[in-house]
């Protein structure tokens, strides 16, 4: 699981959306690939998994989606963006799969079931494609990057680059490993899953069963980085929290006996509620403290509430991690002001949640509920305690925390300089200037 929490606790408080402005014709090359380079990173899992439906090759559907990626930097700065640049690329990378299996004679079958019907009528640019078949094509990719054939981290590496559009270095610094590492992984397992002649498509049964646990944990890793960006100049990334959000809803009504399924949705529902609340006008952070929570989003609320009421009722045993995920999101959004919180609550689901699915960063959420609960000398005995674990040595939100627990305790001197720390290991931009401006308020005093 990634290190980055979701808001299952208060240490990931904020986000912010981007705004990329579109190329229009006569513009500057340069401003249109920045378009170009948005929008594809937008649209690419939905291009990829268009087209693996038509090759079954994930490795050559790749390789089409960036081939439309090419044709677009060649016309887009000429032409002008399409009104619909997804349906484009999409369009684009599903003929030239055609033309690519007609150019096969080992695909002439599959050119006969398949191209057949492309190629009936002209493309179409400008009309979107059905959404129906978008949630399904993202579901099928899911469940094929998690297929069993695969180690669990190269499902999720190779599901987070083809469905997530994340590069090898924003996975690479969500898993807190090498890029080189996370690169291996990704081009051995679309050798694998193609030597192995998986199939493209949503299993049923055991081999659904056996798959799940994974595409849950895939599902949560993309919607984490849509909630709060790795790196760059933005901190939301709403298209991956809206494909995460969307993958989430149509897995629950594919399987409404899964607990765990609806505690997964549950947990979207209730953090997807909070985006309009956690920026200011000017777009800078707003910690969940200084929230206008009339601002969350009720029907979404209603929704996580809804749906932790589904996993309770088809639960058999003891709640799943992400069950206990969105119970402690639920506290958060049943108070309707930050003083109302009910911290104690939050930290005893938190201690259950580490008995379930014990993680360094669960201890340091952890830790800042009980310090709520039970005052922040408390909570600093529990994070000094986590000063040496190795997968949080690079992890920004370490310093983060303990800077917020010295001020509180008055050690303000220690809080500046752990908050100028936190600083320096921050890849996000927005979270870099956010801890730098906290260290500039913080007095620099004993």
């Amino acid at each position: 699981m990634r290190a980055g929490p979701v808001a299952a606790g208060g240490v990931a408080w904020w986000a912010v959306e981007p705004q990329p402005t579109p190329a229009r014709p006569g513009i500057p090359g340069s401003a249109a690939a920045h378009a170009i380079e948005t929008v594809f990173r937008l649209e690419s899992p939905r291009v990829v998994a268009g087209v693996a439906r038509i090759v079954r090759d994930l490795g050559i559907a790749e390789e089409l989606a960036q081939d439309a990626l090419v044709a677009a930097l060649e016309r887009w700065p000429r032409d002008g963006v399409p009104d619909n640049p997804g349906a484009w690329l999409m369009a684009t990378a599903r003929h030239r799969a055609v033309d690519l299996i007609r150019r096969r004679e080992t695909y002439a079958r599959k050119l006969a079931e398949i191209g057949r019907d492309l190629e009936t009528a002209p493309p179409s640019y400008d009309a979107p494609a059905d959404p129906d078949d978008i949630d399904d094509d993202l579901l099928r990719l899911v469940f094929t990057t998690c297929h069993p054939v695969l180690s669990a981290e190269a499902r999720t590496a190779l599901t987070l680059r083809l469905l997530g559009g994340l590069t090898t270095a924003e996975i690479a610094r969500a898993y807190l490993v090498p890029e080189p590492t996370i690169a291996q992984r990704v081009v051995r397992a679309k050798r694998t899953l193609a030597k192995q002649n998986v199939a493209f498509e949503v299993p049923y049964g055991p081999d659904r069963e056996a798959r799940l646990g994974s595409v849950l944990d895939v599902i949560y890793l993309i919607f984490n980085e849509g909630y709060a960006a790795t790196t760059g100049d933005d901190l939301l990334r709403p298209g991956l929290c809206e494909d995460a959000l969307r993958l989430a809803r149509v897995l629950s009504a594919l399987m409404p006996k899964e607990p765990e399924v609806h505690g997964l949705t549950s947990l979207l529902e209730f953090q997807a509620s909070r985006t309009a609340a956690r920026t200011g006008p000017d777009g800078a952070p707003v910690l969940l403290k200084d929230q206008n929570r009339r601002r969350w989003n009720r029907m979404l609320i209603a929704r996580g509430i809804r749906a932790l009421d589904r996993a309770g009722a088809t639960a058999t045993g003891a709640p799943g991690p992400y069950a206990l995920q969105a119970a402690i999101a639920a506290c958060h959004a049943h108070a309707h002001a930050y003083e109302e919180t009910d911290w104690r609550a939050i930290a005893t689901l938190y201690g259950l949640l580490a008995a379930r699915a014990p993680s360094p960063v669960v201890e340091l959420n952890r830790a800042v509920a009980v310090a709520m609960a039970d005052g922040p000398a408390k909570g600093l005995e529990l994070v000094d305690a986590l000063a040496a674990e190795p997968a949080l040595r690079d992890y920004h939100l370490l310093p983060s925390v303990r800077a917020d627990l010295l001020a509180r305790l008055g050690r303000t001197t220690e809080a500046r300089a752990e908050f100028e720390r936190a600083a320096g290991l921050a890849r996000n931009e927005k979270e870099r200037e956010l801890l730098l401006r906290r260290a500039a308020e913080t007095p620099d005093r004993p």
